[in-house]
């Protein structure tokens, strides 16, 4: 699944995704827990401001870095929602 993605820019370009678009859903990472890299690509596993865990794959070896949804997690459990 392809998605849109906005990088912070530190030391080097896109060097974390701060948030991601998946069709017209907006996500904000709360968290990075992963990355690692591949012979072409390089992943990060993140936490989502709806507290679910997405892998997102930045295809390095692309001229345009094209970025893909790899893994999603639902996370339930432990979770309480609060009304305010």
């Amino acid at each position: 699944m392809k998605i849109r993605v906005e990088c912070y820019s530190g030391a080097k370009a896109d060097e974390r995704p701060v948030r991601f678009h998946l069709g017209e859903q907006l996500h904000i990472v709360e968290e990075l827990l992963d990355q690692w890299y591949g012979p072409y690509d390089t992943f990060f596993k993140v936490r989502a401001d709806d507290g679910n865990l997405y892998i997102l794959r930045k295809h390095t070896s692309a001229p345009d870095g094209t970025w893909t949804l790899e893994s999603f997690r639902q996370i339930q459990e432990g979770r309480q929602q609060h009304h305010g």
